[in-house]
């Protein structure tokens, strides 16, 4: 298949994806981005605060994520992937936060 025919048919799912389910769960994304926006500018003020700079380290993207879901979850608290999804950032956050040596544990 030749690799134009490839990129139409990732953007008609896509299309189809945004324009349909994604956009009947959670709204309009100004009102679901500003709702993430505000959930991870609270984050970014508080690792300002702590680190003096703001410096993102591979837990913060763990955490940022799971911001993301918990603003998706102020749209459809009964999405069971939700739940799975920000526990599962939590794993690997905590993995993330072992590995780079900056806990005791």
């Amino acid at each position: 298949m030749p690799k134009q025919n490839i990129r139409g048919q990732i953007l008609a799912e896509t299309e189809s994806i945004i324009n349909g389910k994604r956009n009947a769960d959670y709204g309009d994304p100004l009102e679901d981005f500003t709702t993430t926006a505000e959930f991870w500018q609270t984050y970014l003020t508080r690792i300002m605060a702590r680190r003096g700079a703001l410096e993102l380290l591979p837990h913060d993207v763990a955490a940022m994520m799971m911001l993301l879901k918990l603003a998706r979850l102020t749209w459809t608290p009964d999405e069971k992937d939700h739940w799975k999804d920000a526990v599962g950032y939590g794993a690997l956050g905590w993995e993330c936060e072992c590995r780079e040596g900056t806990n005791d544990e």
